[in-house]
C-alpha cells in the first residue's frame, strides 16, 4: 500500500473549486515536490492530506488513515502526518525544548524524560542541538524553521509535508533549512513538499507534481520532467526564470 494514497479529491471554497479531481500515490521514502504557479492548488492540497482542509469528495488515505468528506480519524491521522508552514508558529514564552516537548506529552502522553529526549534527538538531526535552552526570539528565521521541523520530528511521524518553508527567508537562511531537509531524504522520510526552490526539487525530489488550475498537470520522475517537459504550461513555469 502507497502510504499516501489520494483519489478523485474535490475542494471548494465557496463557489470557487480549487482542487478539481486529484489523484496523488506516494510511496514510502518517497520525496515529492509538488509545483506550479500561486493558486493552482498545492498548498491546498498539502492541508487537504493532513486534514486541515475538508475535501467535498473522493479520498484521502495517509499512513493507514482514512480521510474523506466526514473528516472521521482526522486526530489519529495528526499522530502520524507532520506539517511545517512557512510561518514558525513557536510559542514565544517557550523555550525551544519546551517548544519541542510539548505535542509528544500533550498528544502522545510520552513521560516528561521521553519528550526530552524526543527534543534533544531531533534538535540533533536539523543541527541545533546547543539551543535547547534559547528563547526562539533569539533564533534566526533559518534557526527557527529547523525548530518547527524539530517539533514536527519530535512526534516520529510517517509522513512529513512542507508548504513553502523557505518562502519567507533570505537565501542563506534558505540553504540551512533545505539542507536539513536533504538529510531527512536521504534517511529516508516519506516528504510532500510545496516549493518554489525549483533546483532543490530537481536534485532532492524522486518525483515532481505539476499542478495546473487546481489539476495535476504533469507529474513524474523530477530529472525527466525538467529536462523534458510534455506541456506547454510546464514548458513555460520553467522558462519562467524559476529554475
Amino acid at each position: 500500500m502507497p502510504v499516501v494514497q489520494v483519489e478523485g479529491v474535490h475542494k471548494r471554497f465557496g463557489e470557487v473549486e480549487v482542487l478539481k479531481g486529484i489523484d496523488l500515490s506516494v510511496e514510502s521514502g518517497e520525496v515529492v515536490a509538488i509545483i506550479g504557479r500561486s493558486g493552482s492548488g498545492k498548498s491546498t492540497l498539502l492541508r487537504c492530506i493532513n486534514g486541515l482542509e475538508q475535501i467535498q469528495s473522493g479520498r484521502i488515505q495517509v499512513a493507514g488513515h482514512g480521510l474523506d468528506a466526514s473528516a472521521h480519524g482526522l486526530r489519529d491521522l495528526r499522530k502520524d502526518v507532520g506539517i511545517v508552514f512557512q510561518s514558525y508558529n513557536l510559542f514565544p514564552h517557550l523555550r525551544v525544548g519546551e517548544n519541542i516537548m510539548l505535542a509528544p506529552r500533550v498528544v502522545l502522553g510520552v513521560s516528561k524524560v521521553e519528550a526530552r529526549s524526543r527534543a534533544e534527538e531531533t534538535l540533533a538531526e536539523v543541527g541545533l542541538a546547543e539551543r535547547f535552552d534559547a528563547w526562539p526570539d533569539n533564533l534566526s528565521g533559518g534557526q527557527q524553521q529547523r525548530v518547527a521541523i524539530a517539533r514536527s520530528l519530535a512526534m516520529r511521524p510517517k509522513v512529513m509535508l512542507f508548504d513553502e518553508v523557505t518562502s519567507a527567508l533570505d537565501p542563506e537562511l534558505t540553504g540551512e533549512v533545505l539542507a536539513t531537509m536533504e538529510r531527512l531524504a536521504a534517511h529516508g522520510m516519506t516528504m510532500l513538499l510545496v516549493t518554489h526552490e525549483m533546483a532543490f526539487a530537481e536534485r532532492v525530489a524522486t518525483t515532481t507534481v505539476f499542478m495546473h488550475q487546481g489539476k495535476v498537470w504533469e507529474m513524474g520522475p523530477s530529472a525527466k520532467l525538467f529536462d523534458a517537459p510534455q506541456t506547454a504550461e510546464l514548458k513555460q513555469f520553467l522558462g519562467g526564470g524559476l529554475k
